[in-house]
């Protein structure tokens, strides 16, 4: 009895674990600032879910990718993974400071899509 509690108990905290990040992402109004300290401007408004659905995205890679040895590995994603985890404030080598990965990532979709806001004011709303 005690050993099918424990396996269940396990299944449980794991399945909520991993669940965890998806949660998270449903409550999303604005783009994470906290590895930037002060702002410049007030952080990139971005609601999650109602931003996936407009776009028509449904593969997490689309925005939250791997990189494998400077290789983009397709089947693969970061979610849960904070973006600061692999991009430091400023560029290291290759790999672009935060605060360009974050405008290389939606800057260039939203231009390759020719849809979404790309001028400063149209991200970073003033309240």
């Amino acid at each position: 009895m005690f050993k099918h509690t424990l396996i269940a108990l396990t299944l449980l905290a794991a399945a909520t674990l991993f669940s965890l990040p998806a949660f998270s992402q449903e409550d999303m109004t604005h783009v994470p600032t906290d590895a930037f300290g002060k702002l410049e401007r007030p952080a990139a408004v971005f609601n999650h879910d109602e931003h996936n659905e407009k776009a028509g995205i449904e593969s997490c890679n689309a925005c939250h990718h791997v990189w494998v040895n400077g290789v983009l590995a397709e089947d693969e994603d970061s979610v849960g993974t904070p973006c600061s985890d692999c991009h430091a404030l400023e560029q290291d080598g290759d790999t672009p400071g935060l605060q360009d990965a974050y405008h290389q990532q939606c800057w260039g979709c939203h231009e390759k899509q020719a849809k979404g806001p790309v001028m400063c004011g149209e991200c970073h709303v003033k309240s």
